[in-house]
């Protein structure tokens, strides 16, 4: 990542956290819209990275898709944390986002939002939420936060220099073959080598290759075991599956900074004629929803975002 263009990303994202809530008397309703215009907006787009290197752990990626860059290697989501609760299958990873704070006990924050890949499930997913007392929630997709204190076994203190030499310290829990995101703590009966999160993986790995390989792992492995201690110091996992999410990198940028650059873009005719007409749009969507105050609000969110149609996060 070229900080020295866009600035240090891991400031940017500071700059913006509010930890320390203060509530305000109805008296001050009037003001929320004034200051929720005065408040600083940051911008996710998705990007192809520059290398491969920098969706690494110790350089605290905020990414899309592939397998998890783990804040903490160790303390991974298991059981039925990890699988969807409609399906049973292993969740995959949607994106996770680095959002640090300046605290020193949580001075490391990373959320992670993982999702199942059946359209079946997240159906029923959204039909669950509807109900507004279910007895037992199913969620086919699931949020986790990770926190970790400056001073922590794995990262030093200061900002990571962004080369490819770059090590975290410690090691990290030994990961399935197959899906790479979670602790492979099933074992193939066989080889006693490879590493798996769940039954199905250990099947479709079977299938599509370990069948062959498992005996020739055998052969040229024989004196060796299993990891006992269920770790790895392996930075880069290789996986078996090919049907997890395209990888790329988010990219953080200021919504006043990008806007400042769209409007010197802008600066054609053919631009202006354009955002002219979206404007005429709006405006008549705005008129459709008088009187409605939550229509209305939705048309002005989207109106905002219209400005940027290509971010992933606000």
């Amino acid at each position: 990542m070229d900080t020295d263009a866009t600035g240090d990303p891991v400031d940017k994202l500071k700059a913006i956290q509010n930890d320390d809530v203060e509530y305000q008397d109805e008296d001050d309703d009037f003001d929320d819209e004034e200051e929720e215009e005065d408040d600083p907006i940051t911008l996710g787009f998705v990007d192809k990275p520059k290398n491969e290197w920098s969706l690494r752990r110790q350089y605290f990626p905020s990414k899309t898709g592939g397998v998890p860059a783990w804040l903490d290697p160790l303390n991974i989501p298991s059981g039925r944390s990890s699988v969807c609760d409609i399906c049973g299958d292993p969740l995959q990873l949607l994106l996770q986002v680095y959002a640090p704070t300046d605290k020193e006990t949580t001075f490391h924050r990373m959320l992670f939002v993982f999702m199942c890949p059946s359209m079946k499930c997240l159906l029923r997913d959204q039909h669950e939420q509807w109900k507004r007392h279910p007895e037992k929630p199913s969620r086919s997709v699931k949020v986790f936060r990770c926190q970790l204190p400056r001073i922590n076994p794995f990262y030093s203190p200061e900002c990571p220099q962004y080369n490819e030499s770059h090590e975290p310290a410690g090691s990290g829990a030994a990961l399935c073959d197959w899906c790479g995101t979670w602790k492979g703590d099933k074992l193939c009966s066989s080889c006693r080598q490879a590493r798996y999160c769940s039954e199905k993986h250990q099947a479709m790995s079977w299938r599509t290759g370990h069948k062959t390989a498992c005996q020739q792992m055998k052969v040229s492995s024989p004196v060796f075991g299993p990891n006992k201690s269920g770790t790895t110091s392996l930075e880069s996992h290789k996986v078996g599956s090919k049907n997890l999410w395209p990888e790329f990198e988010i990219s953080i940028e200021d919504e006043s900074e990008y806007n400042r650059d769209i409007s010197e873009e802008n600066s054609l005719a053919n631009s202006l004629i354009s955002r002219n007409r979206n404007d005429d749009t709006m405006n008549s969507l705005m008129d459709n929803f008088k009187g409605d105050d939550d229509k209305k609000s939705w048309a002005s969110f989207q109106e905002r975002i219209a400005e940027a149609p290509e971010q992933v996060l606000r």
